[in-house]
């Protein structure tokens, strides 16, 4: 076998990062595009250093022409390679990307969940992670969304979602293809820029290749794994806060539908982790994701008046403040 730097980077990432223990069920994502067909050739190959049980899903959206024939390409190429094969169809239409993508992680969920794999594994690279980040900062959106893709994140309590290629450009995974002749299947939907992310990929990531800095997308993920451990710290700093300021709450006699947030703890603490309590807070009683409106809202009152309220959020809750507490009323 041929040991590459790709090689030598994805073995020592799973290491160091803990992706995924010796001997673990992986089922890989493969569309039969060069990112997918890259992690699926490197899996394979560094099998006999970690024992792992592999097998290929495959989930046919059938939004073209040819994506039975995909769907056949996928299988024989698992068949050849001596692995398992799991294909699942759409039966209704997929009018967006976000529908596609919710889909497929249950499709893909649903086949783990019946078979017993522990990890499902994509071949989403750095250059998808520029792309991300680029798609919600235009989209308006806080350090969450821009480090929204993680090198691995839980599906259901037992099946994890991981991402190895995340260090690895989409030309890195082209040249990898090309070295090792694997049979890209490409996917016309790419190029077609009615979609946002095709966008940012044809159009806008090459333009600022071109007149800023033509290693962009490595610039770019770099900052969403800064990001992501920023996050990370945040959400934990901001769940302990959270605690605090609704246990004293609690022992002040709220009910069911009235949570209590105490102010004077909230009002010690900066102003980055009074929004995140908040927002943890508004996305258990909304019903709807909460906006910045929403989040910003509730945090005024941190600081406002006695007897200030604020008009109801989605689904009827309103927050008023009462002394030192903030009184949320919901159904």
């Amino acid at each position: 076998m041929l040991w590459t730097d790709l090689h030598a980077k994805i073995h020592r990432t799973i290491r160091s990062r803990h992706l995924f223990e010796r001997n673990q069920r992986l089922l890989v994502a493969v569309s039969g595009g060069q990112d997918s067909l890259c992690l699926i050739k490197l899996l394979l190959d560094l099998q006999p250093k970690w024992g792992w049980y592999l097998s290929i899903a495959h989930c046919d959206h059938r939004w073209r022409t040819d994506s039975e024939a995909n769907a056949d390409h996928v299988e024989k190429l698992a068949k050849s390679w001596g692995v398992s094969f799991y294909l699942e169809t759409a039966t209704q239409p997929l009018n967006s990307e976000a529908a596609a993508r919710n889909w497929r992680y249950e499709a893909l969920s649903a086949i783990a969940q019946a078979n017993n794999y522990q990890y499902i594994v994509t071949g989403h690279t750095a250059s998808d992670r520029a792309e991300t980040l680029l798609y919600n900062l235009m989209r308006g959106t806080g350090a969450d969304g821009l480090q929204a893709l993680t090198w691995q994140r839980p599906l259901t309590a037992d099946i994890f979602l991981v991402r190895p290629l995340l260090e690895m450009t989409r030309q890195q995974t082209e040249k990898f293809c090309q070295e090792f002749n694997l049979p890209v299947w490409e996917d016309s939907t790419n190029q077609d820029v009615k979609y946002a992310r095709n966008r940012i990929r044809q159009e806008l990531i090459p333009y600022l290749q071109t007149n800023f800095n033509p290693k962009v997308e490595s610039a770019l993920a770099q900052t969403a794994e800064l990001l992501q451990a920023e996050v990370e710290y945040l959400e934990q700093a901001a769940h302990k806060l959270r605690s605090e300021a609704i246990a004293q709450g609690m022992a002040n006699g709220a009910n069911g539908s009235e949570l209590r947030l105490n102010r004077r703890i909230l009002q010690k603490a900066p102003l980055a982790l009074q929004r995140r309590v908040i927002r943890q807070i508004l996305q258990q009683i909304l019903t709807e994701a909460p906006s910045f409106e929403h989040i910003e809202k509730l945090t005024g009152l941190i600081i406002a008046p006695n007897c200030s309220q604020t008009d109801p959020f989605p689904g009827g809750a309103i927050a008023q403040v009462q002394g030192d507490w903030i009184c949320l009323t919901y159904s």
